[in-house]
């Protein structure tokens, strides 16, 4: 194993540092993301079945007792019952950017990892393929076999950083995917508390 690592170079070094970063966020995100703990389903029943103003401070003390980006949100909300509708619409588009922000954290340095991976095991390549021919012409003639040899161990570093890369552009397409779920879905459970305390004859009116 080190010997494959050291026959790549300093770029191997580096692909593999980059491979445990994108394996960290990738768990990291993984654990953050469940939808459980963005969305807990005790906040969605208890939103659904909030009918009246005594159910109001059912619902916040829900909310604060399972701490998630959507209870956040409805707290927010909550908080500004007394506010103008499309003021406090204005204050949750704030605040879900924000929260939608945080649930992206990381997802960028694993799109740099799946850029850049493939990319510098070709430098990796390159750079081992320039050393070969370089010591290859001062040696006594050589051997096609020390050749193929030489270029099967330079191919190394490219052969990895698409090993690298395809698994972290797998995993970014879907934290994206499931960050655009979540997203929906926390605006749909905010949308349907406004709808109802905001309707006509409704605490506001």
């Amino acid at each position: 194993m080190l010997e494959f690592i050291q026959s790549g170079g300093p770029f191997m070094w580096l692909l593999i540092m980059a491979s445990v970063v994108s394996l960290t966020f990738v768990i990291e995100r993984t654990i953050a993301l469940r939808w459980g703990r963005v969305i807990p389903p005790i906040i969605e029943e208890t939103v659904e079945s909030c009918q009246t103003a005594e159910d109001l401070a059912e619902l916040r003390q829900v909310c604060e007792k399972n701490l998630s980006p959507l209870g956040r949100l409805v707290v927010l909300v909550l908080d500004r019952l007394h506010w103008p509708k499309a003021e406090n619409v204005d204050a949750l588009q704030t605040r879900a950017r924000k929260e939608v922000a945080e649930l992206e954290r990381g997802l960028v340095i694993i799109e740099v990892i799946v850029g850049s991976a493939p990319l510098l095991g070709l430098v990796g390549t390159l750079h081992g393929l320039i050393t070969l021919f370089g010591n290859f012409g001062e040696a006594s003639l050589g051997s096609n076999v020390v050749l193929a040899k030489g270029i099967s161990i330079a191919l190394n570093t490219t052969l990895t950083g698409l090993l690298i890369a395809i698994p972290s552009l797998i995993a970014w397409s879907y934290f994206n995917k499931k960050v655009e779920a979540l997203s929906i879905e926390m605006e749909s459970v905010c949308d349907m508390l406004l709808q109802r305390f905001y309707a006509p004859k409704s605490l506001n009116n």
